[in-house]
């Protein structure tokens, strides 16, 4: 059966949803729930994509997210292989957790990718068992819900830290997070009353997009020029998949590019960016978890891994000369993939 066709852009938000296989719940308490979230953090930090909202259901999941890269299929490779790795472990199950590949649309922004927010965050009120209850029920049980980024937005002592709020809010209130917080909490409860039924139809009415029909026009032509003249049904993407690299290799690359001695890569130096960059590109270049790359590098945990990755983000932004770097560790680590 031939594979669906899937393109990749770098810079796009993506709405992407990925149900169960249909015979178990992908998530069977809250433990599941937590180590999902953990895995969802790990891949965000290794993929470089920005998270901007999230809803965990019993049998599905909701992703709202951008990929600066165009590696929304690896990204998603990491998250869901992970995760049933750990899921199959747990439960003594093997197999498939997951229904075929996670389905995705790019969504347009503003408006629609407003709109996108609510719904994505009222789908715990309209499960069948909660659909019929009185609205301040529903509204009751949508302010409790734990599992998605909703509360986040709302309250910011119970955000998550790997969402990225900012980006919405402003788009309701430019005037300050607690502003926009209060109005983004009325346009949701909204939604509970009244449907959008213009939003659900629009959301339906394409396979690709999520937006107006000059964008959904603009993003099949460019699908059909990037697809046109393949002969073998792939994903389309803007980087091959392709397999990971060995471990040595990679810690090579970066300890060249630096031009430091590989033993350094395995000692805690402060200030240096060297182990940083090295779990970075041992996550990204060999596939490997956080936990993985902390064994390696003598670090104490994943959680380890995670701060040293968010603070080179950081570091990342104010030094043109360590971009670079990871630029040209990149570039040489991606020319390696290709000729493997």
């Amino acid at each position: 059966m031939a594979r669906k066709l899937r393109v990749e852009y770098p810079g796009a938000i993506y709405h992407i949803t990925h149900r169960g296989n249909g015979k178990i719940r992908i998530f069977s308490d809250d433990h599941d729930r937590e180590r999902f979230l953990l895995r969802l953090a790990e891949s965000l930090d290794t993929y470089n994509v920005r998270l901007y909202m999230f809803c965990l259901m019993s049998n599905h999941f909701h992703l709202v997210c951008e990929t600066p890269e165009g590696n929304i299929s690896r990204f998603m490779q990491s998250l869901t292989t992970g995760y049933t790795a750990y899921y199959n472990l747990r439960h003594e199950s093997s197999g498939h957790l997951f229904q075929g590949r996670f389905g995705s649309k790019l969504v347009e922004g503003d408006s629609y990718l407003l709109a996108l927010t609510r719904y994505v965050h009222l789908n715990p009120v309209y499960i069948a068992a909660v659909e019929s209850l009185p609205i301040k029920e529903r509204v009751a049980r949508l302010n409790r819900y734990q599992w998605s980024s909703y509360q986040g937005y709302v309250d910011g002592t119970k955000a998550f830290e790997f969402v990225e709020y900012g980006p919405v809010l402003a788009m309701v209130d430019a005037r300050g997070r607690k502003v926009a917080s209060g109005k983004y909490r009325k346009f949701v409860e909204a939604g509970i009353a009244v449907t959008d039924e213009e939003f659900m139809q629009l959301k339906d009415s394409s396979r690709y997009t999520i937006g107006s029909l000059e964008f959904d026009s603009r993003m099949r032509s460019l699908y059909k020029k990037m697809i046109a003249g393949r002969d073998v049904i792939e994903d389309v993407s803007f980087r091959n998949q392709i397999e990971p690299l060995p471990v040595e290799k990679v810690i090579e690359v970066v300890c060249e590019v630096f031009g430091v001695n590989e033993e350094i890569v395995y000692v805690r130096q402060r200030g240096s960016q060297i182990r940083p960059v090295t779990a970075k590109m041992l996550c990204k270049f060999a596939g490997l978890t956080q936990r993985d790359v902390a064994d390696i590098l003598n670090l104490k945990s994943g959680v380890a891994v995670s701060c040293q990755l968010r603070k080179l983000r950081k570091v990342i932004e104010d030094s043109e000369e360590l971009k670079s770097q990871l630029d040209e560790i990149a570039e040489k680590l991606e020319l390696l993939q290709d000729k493997s």
